[in-house]
């Protein structure tokens, strides 16, 4: 029996001891998770210290200290030092935002995957690589950033999508996750200011805390980020950085203009900010509509960090993204890399060298076409709704009532056998235009027409 009795001990969480599994550490997580996603845990709660709840739940504190470690790593707790454990911003985010708890029956529209049906095109390059002669030489330390070679392809392909630079100024990163990971780590300190989109990528929000980085909000129009509202801001306080994903925002799918591009890149180039250029949908922007957008890094090469994935492009499973960099942070990216995975899989990123060397390209930017194009005209007939400025996004929104909440909604659904994201997902405050965001180009046209189908019949009473 515990020492104290905590009967009537205001303790700020009180977790159903009687649900406590083995191991420990990990069912008390699972009890937080519980306790979130019905709102007894609300975000930013301080919870009781390590002593206090082991001796309320009468187990030993290290259990209860390795339990608030793994929350910190999943992202639902953060630290503050000498203040003590709290309930993240974004918690609730974090408890789904991956596909490893989703079951085989559930239709998936909450992680953006990439028409996997087009894998096929993928697999003659893998059985090429793996015959290559010097296949051992991709299983060792050389060439961290990728070999001159595979450098040399990435600028001709990045020259595709009107990106100019040399292969001194390209890193070859584990997917545009890692990529993120390693310039927030290089270029910011915690407390640094980040501008972000009032919507916008959540992994990037969920990354910016896990770094202790302060997210800056700013109002958008079809356009994109409205400068105005930038320049205010910048005004205000200091702003050390901004994130874009300029050709196709997520969750939105708005498509920056010409002249938004060129008006931000005024005020950012006047404030001296770093630009983070997530362009992980210009393959597809670029083909639809036949012309390559100016991309900030051809506006601020010299405050540009662009990031061009493969994942969504080539193949969702092969983990590769270029990150280019300007002269001036070489020795920070580098040194970031080096520290954070040394080295991206040299065999992934010979297969993308081999796809992108050949006319397979083609194949799969014809076919990736065809399926978005197809998932969108889907997506307008089940629901009248007009189309972002990117006219062919791999994501859809659909406005729902400002009651109802985020739990709700997406438990609801997934009982039904459809998993969707709310809106509070993709920003850090309660706004007043709250939607669920639709993937897409996570499944089959069969199940999408399928899925679709359900939540055209259930949403009405959540609107």
């Amino acid at each position: 029996m515990p020492i104290n009795s905590f009967d009537d001990y205001p303790l700020s969480w009180r977790p159903d001891k009687t649900k406590l599994t083995r191991p420990l550490y990990k069912s008390l997580t699972k009890l937080m998770e519980e306790d979130i996603l019905s709102s007894k845990l609300q975000k930013n709660t301080r919870l009781p210290s390590q002593r206090e709840l082991a001796d309320y739940l009468d187990i030993n504190f290290t259990t209860v200290g390795q339990a608030y470690k793994y929350g910190v790593e999943i992202g639902l707790l953060y630290t503050n030092i000498g203040s003590g454990t709290f309930v993240s911003q974004n918690a609730l985010n974090s408890i789904t935002i991956s596909n490893d708890k989703v079951q085989e029956h559930i239709i998936d529209f909450g992680l953006v995957s990439s028409f996997e049906e087009c894998n096929r095109f993928v697999i003659p390059h893998l059985e090429a690589a793996s015959r290559n002669v010097n296949i051992a030489s991709q299983l060792n330390y050389q060439d961290p950033l990728g070999s001159p070679h595979q450098l040399a392809i990435a600028q001709q392909w990045l020259l595709t999508q009107g990106i100019t630079t040399n292969v001194e100024n390209i890193a070859t990163v584990s997917g545009v996750q890692n990529g993120l990971t390693i310039i927030l780590m290089a270029l910011f300190s915690p407390g640094d200011r980040i501008a972000v989109d009032r919507y916008t990528y959540s992994n990037f929000i969920e990354l910016a805390a896990l770094l202790h980085l302060e997210i800056v909000l700013i109002d958008f129009d079809s356009e994109g980020m409205i400068p105005d509202l930038l320049a205010k801001e910048c005004k205000k306080k200091k702003i050390d950085g901004i994130f874009f994903m300029p050709s196709c925002n997520n969750p939105i799918g708005f498509q920056m203009s010409d002249s938004r591009r060129q008006e931000l890149a005024d005020i950012i180039e006047q404030e001296r900010l770093w630009v983070i250029e997530d362009d992980i949908h210009a393959f597809l922007t670029t083909y639809s509509q036949n012309k390559v957008l100016p991309s900030f890094q051809s506006l601020l090469p010299n405050q540009t960090l662009y990031l061009a994935g493969m994942t969504k492009f080539l193949c969702s499973g092969l983990r590769v993204a270029y990150l280019v960099f300007p002269d001036s942070v070489r020795s920070l990216i580098k040194k970031a890399c080096f520290n954070t995975n040394v080295k991206t899989s040299g065999f992934d990123a010979s297969v993308i060298s081999h796809i992108l060397s050949s006319s397979t390209v083609q194949e799969i930017l014809v076919e990736k076409y065809r399926l978005t194009k197809a998932a969108n005209e889907l997506f307008d007939y089940y629901f009248d709704l007009p189309r972002p400025s990117n006219d062919l996004p791999y994501y859809r929104i659909i406005p729902i009532d400002p009651a109802v909440t985020q739990g709700q909604i997406e438990n609801d659904f997934l009982a039904k056998g459809i998993r969707l994201y709310h809106s509070n997902r993709f920003t850090t405050m309660e706004q007043k235009d709250p939607f669920i965001r639709i993937a897409l180009s996570s499944n089959c046209l069969d199940v999408l027409d399928q899925g679709l189908a359900i939540i055209q019949k259930v949403l009405p009473a959540y609107q």
